[in-house]
C-alpha cells in the first residue's frame, strides 16, 4: 500500500500518508485525457461513471464526491495505490541514466483505466497534440455518454460500447476525430459484435462448436493475453499501430512491460541511450529489454521528463 490510512467522511475519501503521488504528474503525463486543471494540487477527473474533484496537500489526499464502497471498487485501483512505486522506483533508479527521470516524475503512477475508452482514444491520439485529443474525447462523451452534475457543472461519461453502437461516420467526424473517424466507427462495430457474440454464446454453449473469430475483438480475452499476445492481437483493430496498442495495454491492460514510443519518448530514447538512426520498433525492443517488467513505469518518468524539460536532439 502506497498510503497509511483512508479515512471516509461525507461525500469525501480522505487518503492519509500517500507515497509516490503527485496528481499533476499522474493526470499530466500522458496517460489520460479526462480531466480538467483547477490548480496544481486541484483536478477534476471523471472514469468509470463517475466525476472526482482530488485534492493533494502534501501527503494527504483527497476525494471529493466518492465514498468507502466507490474507494474501495474503483480508486484503490485506478490509482493504483495498493502497488509498492518506492520498488519500482528503486529498481529502476538502478540505471544512473533513468534515475534523473524518476527523480523528477517522482509522483507517477501507472491509471488503471477502461480498455474501451482506452482503445478509443488512443486511436484518437494518432498524429495528434494532448488538447486537441482531450477535446476530440470530449464532444464523445457529450453526445453518446451521460450527464452528471457536480458542483453545477456538467459532467459526460465515456460511453459504453452499446450506447455508442449506431454513431455514424458523420457523426464521428463532426468530433473533430478527422481521418480517424473510420477507425473508430469500424472499432465500434467490431467491439459490438465481439459483445453480441460472447452474449449469444453464453446463452447457447452448444451452438458454436469452434470460437468464432470475431472473438478476437473481445476486449476481456485480449486482456487475458500475455504482453506480446495482446500487443499483436490490440493491432487487428484498425488505427491501432505498436504505439497505440501499447498504450492501451499499459494504461488499461496492466501490461507492464510494453514500452509506448511517441515523440517525446523518442528524443528521450535519442539524448539518454540510442543513435538517431535507430527505428521506432528497435527503440520499442532496446528499452524492453533494458527495462523488463518496468518498461512501462521507465516509459512514463522518460516521457515526463522529456516533456517538461522539452529535451531536443
Amino acid at each position: 500500500m502506497d498510503f497509511k490510512n483512508v479515512k471516509f467522511e461525507d461525500d469525501k475519501v480522505i487518503i492519509e500518508g500517500a507515497k509516490n503521488f503527485n496528481i499533476k504528474q499522474i493526470l499530466e503525463c500522458g496517460q489520460c485525457f479526462r480531466w480538467d486543471k483547477i490548480t496544481d494540487e486541484n483536478y477534476i477527473v471523471v472514469a468509470f461513471g463517475r466525476v472526482i474533484e482530488v485534492l493533494q496537500n502534501d501527503d494527504e489526499v483527497i476525494i471529493y464526491n466518492s465514498n468507502e464502497e466507490d474507494f474501495n471498487n474503483i480508486w484503490l485501483k485506478y490509482f493504483d495505490l495498493e502497488r509498492s512505486y518506492d520498488d519500482i522506483k528503486n529498481e529502476l533508479s538502478k540505471d544512473e541514466i533513468l534515475r534523473k527521470s524518476v527523480e523528477f516524475g517522482y509522483g507517477i503512477r501507472i491509471l488503471n483505466q477502461d480498455p474501451f475508452e482506452m482503445l478509443i482514444s488512443f486511436i484518437i491520439s494518432a498524429r495528434n497534440s494532448i488538447p486537441s485529443i482531450k477535446k476530440t474525447v470530449k464532444k464523445i462523451c457529450e453526445n453518446w455518454g451521460e450527464k452528471i452534475e457536480y458542483k453545477g457543472e456538467e459532467y459526460y461519461t465515456f460511453p459504453t460500447p452499446q450506447a455508442i453502437k449506431e454513431a455514424t461516420l458523420e457523426e464521428i467526424q463532426s468530433t473533430g476525430a478527422s481521418f480517424r473517424s473510420k477507425y473508430i466507427v469500424d472499432t465500434i462495430k467490431k467491439v459490438n459484435e465481439a459483445i453480441e457474440v460472447k452474449e449469444d454464446m453464453m446463452a447457447n454453449r452448444e451452438k458454436y462448436e469452434e470460437r468464432p473469430e470475431i472473438l478476437d475483438f473481445d476486449l476481456e480475452y485480449i486482456s487475458s493475453l500475455n504482453d506480446d499476445e495482446c500487443h499483436i492481437a490490440l493491432q487487428k483493430f484498425m488505427g491501432v499501430g505498436a504505439k497505440v496498442a501499447d498504450c492501451i495495454m499499459l494504461f488499461s491492460m496492466a501490461k507492464h512491460s510494453s514500452f509506448p514510443v511517441d515523440v517525446w519518448v523518442k528524443r528521450a530514447m535519442i539524448h539518454f541511450y540510442v543513435a538517431p538512426d535507430l527505428s521506432l520498433n528497435k527503440m520499442r525492443v532496446f528499452a524492453r529489454d533494458k527495462f523488463g517488467a518496468l518498461s512501462g513505469m521507465a516509459q512514463q518518468y522518460l516521457f515526463y521528463y522529456a516533456r517538461e524539460n522539452k529535451i531536443e536532439v
